[in-house]
């Protein structure tokens, strides 16, 4: 790397970290023509985004089974998704689309009534329902 891209560098650096604001103003005002002017640069983005148009994809909320499933999978694989879950199911349950019934059975931790619309768990799978039942009092 030549020292011109060096200095360059250096200076795209300090621009967007100053050590205090005087030292960036002064900086700005002895190299300005060194210096890429952000709001143009911004308008110049702007102005290219909205001249092609992007179609933006909306993912459908997973239900029923696709939505036990995955509360299942992040309860195995994510410990605070666990810790959210065995916290306050009802507020994570909430963020998904799931009937009353799907609700209650997951917060009860009914194995029976889970693995009748998933089918069978293993043990991963069954990460949440054991985590639940572990936090009964008998």
């Amino acid at each position: 790397m030549d020292s011109k891209n060096e200095k360059d560098i250096l200076r795209v650096l300090t621009v967007f970290n100053p050590v205090n604001l005087k030292e960036a103003a002064s900086m700005e005002k002895e190299h300005e023509e060194d210096y890429l002017n952000i709001s143009m640069v911004l308008h110049e983005l702007e102005k290219d985004l909205s001249s092609h148009s992007i179609e933006i994809k909306k993912e459908k909320a997973p239900s029923g089974r696709e939505a036990i499933l995955k509360i299942l999978a992040l309860a195995a694989d994510d410990h605070k998704f666990l810790a959210r879950l065995a916290g306050d199911p009802a507020g994570v349950l909430g963020e998904y689309n799931l009937t009353a019934e799907e609700k209650a059975a997951l917060m009860s931790a009914d194995l029976r009534r889970i693995e009748s619309w998933v089918g069978k768990l293993d043990k991963r799978l069954g990460t949440w329902i054991w985590c639940r039942l572990q936090q009964e009092k008998w």
